[in-house]
């Protein structure tokens, strides 16, 4: 007989659920491209549609380790997000922007 979750839960000591909790938030941050789109309901299809490529391409792009940065983020825009590139160091974040104004410079001269 299939338990309930929420009864499952609730047994959890407390240092359980915080692992629990804690590792789902992580799971959340970090995921690639394939299970974010999933995570979105988003087919291939309907993300090839979008890119105006063929599914193939889609899952192709998805299994890849490197790619450019516009392609990231054509495939991030198109599933309505926004792409942010930072470098992390010891002592804080900072926000890459060259890619902001490249994206701008880009989008002027294809409006040319």
């Amino acid at each position: 007989m299939a338990k309930n979750f929420k009864l499952l839960r609730e047994r959890m000591s407390p240092e359980s659920r915080a692992r629990s909790h804690e590792l789902a938030n992580r799971y959340r941050a970090e995921m690639p491209l394939n299970e974010l789109r999933e995570a979105l309901n988003i087919t291939q299809e309907h993300l090839a549609d979008l890119l105006k490529v063929k599914q193939a391409a889609v899952s192709k792009m998805e299994r890849r380790t490197d790619m450019y940065v516009s392609t990231l983020h054509h495939f991030i825009k198109a599933m309505g997000g926004e792409l942010n590139i930072t470098a992390n160091f010891p002592d804080g974040a900072v926000e890459i922007s060259q890619f902001r104004s490249a994206r701008k410079t880009a989008a002027a001269r294809r409006r040319r």
